[in-house]
């Protein structure tokens, strides 16, 4: 788990704990809660970048900008009186729900991969020509968001489960300076990433042979953490989905699938002695990814089918 974002928690925690009346509750919550979300942070800040390429660089930042507003939105006006509401009211609705957002990230992440391997391509990409810009970013800025609520909705419900026992003050304040320190930290990050080259450009400019030096490695730099997070990005939908899924599966009782996977994970960390807990996590990582391909493959191959058949049909 990074250090620095359980830091970054912690100082959200005091800052609610200076601000509101139940402040212990809040704060240990808070921390609690967004400690558990790490992983899914890291998926967020690694698909995220992949909506702000092809851009202008005078539209990068408003663009992250206008994505960061749209998830602020989704945590702290949809999700947030969401998951107040079904925990209070329909607990039982929580898992089927994040299943169906699961299966929703499995598809967008499988039809990723069956477009790079020769698929039909489904909507405007950055290999197409771009006729209308202005449409084109709406398009992105509202797949981003998309995506967003997804993990998004994971982020809330793995913090959810941490403070179901508290009161629903404290969890209501608990959730809120999660989802606030979460968007801050992963649209930061993702400014920086963006920026990096026109950072890099900045320094080439500049007198000291140092921060030329710098300079012309972050340019260099910049093309290839593009093309590895975009890669990233298309394995997180994939683990992520995947991983509700099987997860779950196990909350309805069905632990087959889940059993599976955790016990050949266990093989793994029983082989590898001191990467135990690195390989153990990346095989549970790889098989869920796996899993994410074949049910948003199956979901995706299936949808475009039914819709060529609607087509015709029209026709």
């Amino acid at each position: 788990m990074p250090s620095g974002l359980v830091a970054l928690l912690d100082d959200i925690s005091l800052i609610a704990k200076a601000a509101a009346a139940s402040a212990d509750d809040v704060a240990a919550g808070a921390a609690k809660a967004g400690s558990k979300a790490a992983g899914v942070v890291i998926d967020d800040a690694a698909v995220t970048p992949s909506y702000v390429t092809g851009f202008t660089p005078q539209r990068e930042l408003p663009i992250i900008w206008k994505i960061a507003k749209g998830s602020l939105r989704n945590k702290l006006l949809i999700l947030l009186p969401a998951a107040l509401l079904l925990s209070e009211f329909l607990p039982w609705a929580i898992t089927p729900i994040l299943m169906l957002g699961g299966l929703f990230l499995c598809y967008e992440g499988a039809e990723k991969v069956l477009e790079k391997l020769g698929g039909d391509k489904h909507g405007k990409t950055l290999e197409d020509e771009i006729t209308d810009v202005a449409e084109f970013e709406k398009q992105r800025v509202s797949g981003a968001i998309r995506t967003d609520l997804i993990l998004s909705a994971e982020i809330m419900a793995i913090s959810l489960s941490e403070v179901a026992d508290a009161s629903l003050a404290t969890r209501a304040m608990a959730l809120a300076a999660v989802g606030l320190a979460i968007t801050v930290l992963v649209y930061g990050v993702v400014a920086l990433i963006v920026k990096m080259d026109d950072i890099g450009m900045h320094m080439c400019k500049r007198t000291p042979p140092a921060s030329r030096a710098i300079g012309a490695f972050l340019l260099r730099l910049m093309p290839r953490l593009l093309a590895v997070l975009s890669v990233v990005g298309t394995a997180a939908m994939l683990w992520v989905g995947g991983g509700i899924v099987l997860h779950g599966l196990e909350e309805l009782g069905f632990h087959g699938p889940a059993d599976v996977v955790h016990a050949v994970q266990h093989a793994v960390e029983v082989a590898t002695g001191a990467l135990a807990g690195v390989l153990g996590w990346l095989t549970y990582a790889v098989i869920s990814a796996l899993v994410g391909m074949v049910l948003g493959a199956i979901i995706a191959l299936g949808l475009h089918k039914g819709l060529k058949l609607l087509g015709k049909g029209a026709h």
